[in-house]
């Protein structure tokens, strides 16, 4: 499987965030344990069908295991839409899908389901946050128990992965800088069906939400402790 292409920021969009803020990054640096990898939805029934979701999988576990060494936390989320055959969100699966379409969802995403469980090429490590969330976003209170998890352990910074760019990756960013997380999404550790909705992920995000940053700009610079940084001097 290809790795997922660099991804370009359009540049009208990174002159409006010039004359906006003067600089393109938001944030400099995440003290690591104070930050979170966060991995959204990377789940058997959503990925198996998604190439894209299948090749960010080792950009994922080479996050998740460089955030281990340094100190930084690592959050699996997972969406659950059914609980016993009854939808935990009827709205979305009543009028959002066909019949047959939102019960084949609301089914393989009910744990215990072989779709619920994380992909089997992924890397989950005991120690590792599990959350869950029934909602695309992975923030929205009372419908995720992941902010209460990350708050439980000072978690103040959040990086984002996962799939789909554009929907779940994008709308927890909103909603974690929304209360008041810093952000990041890693453009190479996200994935989309296209390619046209992978890039159109990212752009508001970076505008008003938080930064897009590679695998390598998150680990040579971003999750780095102010010591390390003040070592290297960078």
């Amino acid at each position: 499987m290809q790795p997922p292409a660099p991804y370009v920021m359009p540049s009208y969009v990174i002159d409006r965030v010039m004359k906006k803020r003067g600089r393109l990054r938001v944030f400099d640096r995440f003290e690591p344990r104070e930050t979170a990898l966060v991995v959204v939805d990377m789940q058997t029934f959503y990925v198996s069908d998604v190439p894209p979701a299948i090749a960010i999988i080792p950009n994922i576990n080479r996050l998740a295991r460089v955030f281990r060494e340094r100190g930084a936390h690592v959050a699996w989320v997972k969406m659950t839409a059914g609980e016993g055959g009854r939808s935990l969100w009827p709205l979305y699966h009543d009028y959002f899908f066909s019949k047959e379409n939102g019960e084949r969802h609301r089914d393989n995403l009910t744990e215990g389901a072989p779709g619920h469980a994380l992909h089997p090429d992924l890397d989950p490590r005991d120690g590792d946050i599990v959350a869950t969330k029934s909602r695309f976003s992975a923030f929205l209170p009372g419908v995720s128990d992941l902010p209460e998890k990350l708050a439980a352990k000072g978690i103040r910074n959040v990086v984002i992965t996962g799939m789909l760019t554009n929907f779940c990756c994008e709308t927890s960013a909103r909603d974690a800088m929304m209360l008041d997380y810093r952000v990041a999404m890693v453009s190479d550790a996200n994935a989309a069906r296209f390619a046209e909705d992978h890039n159109v992920g990212f752009t508001t995000v970076f505008q008003s939400f938080g930064d897009v940053v590679t695998v390598a700009e998150t680990i040579d610079d971003l999750v780095v402790s102010a010591e390390d940084k003040a070592r290297t001097g960078a």
